[in-house]
């Protein structure tokens, strides 16, 4: 069976990506979550990860590292990964390519913490650039291919690339136009994702470095987190 490895669920974005994909797909996995460690991070994950990154998916011998790639292994077994159909699919394609190598304001700006409730001191215009795109390409793929999810009726891999962002948008209270609003929406319902979001909440980990980039981000209002370590 596959395992797969990540890090903390209030933080670790890159790990929920192929956490819920699974787990929506119906794919079994044995999870094995390791906490941040700070500075020693790397060496804590490079027993099972050559970059000392998560995620990590095991399946044998066979290791795979990053979040695209455990996507694209993943989809040589599993044809549900990606939309059925082609048009739907190359888009999902691009959208997940522009997820994985884009949008880095919004993440330097909005750093995934589930447990919090925080008002961003300062948006900028750049954040603002982000979000228009964001607000952009969600109501592209739900118009062209009707919903609920971005390439069609069906969870695939598109969604559990901007997954993360549904729990930022939740986080930061971040305005999304009523398409974009409905879809964070629809994400943050599915069982699958309160189920993410419930352990989060019961972490008692601590990670210095994600503290300190979400008290950057500005005031916090909630902090809905177990008391922690």
């Amino acid at each position: 069976m596959f395992e797969l490895y990540i890090a903390n669920k209030n933080y670790s974005s890159w790990s929920l990506r192929p956490w819920i994909l699974m787990r929506e797909l119906g794919i079994p996995f044995v999870e094995k979550l390791v906490p941040f460690t700070g500075t020693d991070q790397a060496n804590a994950f490079r027993h099972f990860s050559p970059t000392g990154k998560v995620p990590c998916l095991i399946d044998g011998e066979t290791v795979v590292w990053d979040s695209l790639a455990i996507t694209e292994y993943l989809a040589e077994r599993s044809p549900a990964v990606w939309p059925a159909d082609a048009t739907a699919r190359t888009w999902a394609r691009c959208a997940v390519a522009e997820m994985h190598s884009g949008f880095h304001v919004l993440r330097e700006c909005c750093t995934m913490n589930c447990g919090l409730r925080i008002r961003l001191a300062s948006p900028s215009p750049a954040l603002a650039k982000d979000l228009t795109r964001l607000n952009a390409l969600w109501q592209e793929g739900l118009t062209r291919f009707g919903g609920p999810y971005l390439a069609g009726p069906e969870f695939t891999a598109v969604d559990a690339f901007f997954a993360p962002v549904a729990f930022r948008v939740q986080t930061y209270g971040l305005e999304m136009a009523p398409p974009a609003r409905s879809y964070v929406d629809h994400l943050l319902a599915l069982p699958a994702m309160r189920d993410w979001y419930a352990s989060a909440l019961s972490e008692t980990w601590r990670d210095e470095e994600h503290e300190q980039m979400a008290r950057n981000a500005g005031t916090w209002l909630n902090d809905l987190r177990a008391v922690g370590q």
